[in-house]
């Protein structure tokens, strides 16, 4: 017994003398693909901030991002709440059926109310006379979580408060178009090679009508989602398929954000330091403001679609149809300065939001 504490006493001296010098020799990351974050870099030492505590607070959050071994003292965390405690869940993160997700219950009926709400404001200002139409996209817990004992919100009240106040707009229900199948195991968002329901189901109100099957597709691996990170688990990687042809590679993407034509898909963006996310790969990312220029369509008509990131992927298949596509995201710009950028003459006009965007609708600038 003597020799066993001898040994863990031994073990903790170790661990305590050469954690910082490991620390002062290692080489220090700026960026953690796995978390998806910048890492903290170290604060300068001042008088105030020694004064105020905030010097020595912004140290421990320093030296917490740049332990040595973090990613690994992690995973074994994850370990450890999964495998030895047996948790359902580790810090909201679960995984079920070889897939990640993440826990968000109970609905907030008020952030419901405050999106519809600020729905009408935006058809009320600036297009009170368009073919409007809203659709809710399902998160992956709607197919997944219940069915494996885990809490979700309540989207039938949350579909109910929608169709209550957007009385003025048409549904176009997505409820029974996805399967947890059409999400990516490690990541939030849906596949773009499983949208032939979806656009046939808006097509079905929009008046359009996209063969998926007759595009051509290509394949990005691996991509590791925001769930791979958060979860700390050695998850299988996920393939990012895309649809493409002679159209979508025509089209061009004008960004408020840089003033600069882009094309719809990037390439050039890969899982690298300093690159949040691949799936940015659509579009380039979250932008205030972007406008698809197609110029092969197969009409003239124009649709502006109020989105998340969601809308990112669905877009590009659009363009098949809609000469010109533009794409609003008031989490990043002020509704009261749509008028500055956005023509809504002549264009249908989509809501398509996602259910966790629309449990957070405070997100959503007014």
């Amino acid at each position: 017994m003597r020799k066993l504490q001898k040994l863990w006493i031994i073990l903790f001296l170790g661990i305590l003398f050469t954690a910082p010098v490991l620390l002062l020799i290692m080489p220090k990351q700026q960026y953690s693909i796995s978390e998806r974050r910048k890492l903290k870099t170290m604060p300068a030492i001042t008088m105030d901030g020694i004064l105020d505590k905030s010097c020595m607070q912004s140290i421990e959050e320093y030296l917490l991002d740049h332990f040595p071994f973090r990613e690994q003292l992690r995973r074994m965390k994850a370990y450890y709440a999964y495998d030895i405690l047996q948790q359902k869940e580790n810090n909201g993160i679960y995984v079920a059926g070889g897939c990640a997700g993440k826990l968000e219950y109970p609905l907030r009926e008020s952030e419901i109310a405050k999106a519809a709400d600020r729905m009408l404001s935006l058809k009320q200002q600036y297009f009170p006379d368009a073919r409007t139409y809203y659709a809710i996209v399902p998160d992956k817990n709607y197919y997944q979580a219940s069915a494996y004992g885990y809490p979700v919100m309540d989207y039938e009240k949350l579909d109910n408060i929608l169709q209550k106040k957007l009385t003025d707009m048409s549904q176009i229900s997505l409820w029974d178009t996805l399967t947890i199948e059409d999400y990516y195991c490690t990541d939030t968002h849906w596949r773009q090679e499983r949208l032939q329901p979806v656009v046939d189901r808006i097509g079905e109100q929009l008046d359009f009508s996209i063969d998926l099957s007759t595009l051509r597709k290509e394949s990005i691996y691996p991509f590791y989602g925001v769930y791979y990170g958060q979860s700390a688990l050695p998850l299988q990687p996920d393939t990012i398929c895309y649809y493409t042809d002679e159209i979508i590679e025509n089209v061009q993407v004008w960004n408020l954000e840089d003033d600069q034509i882009e094309s719809v898909y990037r390439p050039q963006i890969t899982e690298k330091e300093g690159q949040v996310d691949l799936y940015d790969f659509y579009l380039g990312g979250a932008s205030p403001v972007q406008v698809l220029t197609s110029p092969q369509a197969q009409t003239d008509r124009k649709l502006i679609i109020f989105r998340d990131s969601f809308g990112s992927s669905l877009a590009p298949l659009l363009s098949e149809v809609y000469h010109e596509i533009i794409l609003i995201d008031t989490r990043y710009i002020s509704a009261s300065r749509l008028g500055e950028y956005v023509d809504f003459t002549d264009a249908d006009v989509l809501f398509l939001y996602n259910t966790l965007l629309l449990n957070h609708a405070s997100m959503l600038k007014e």
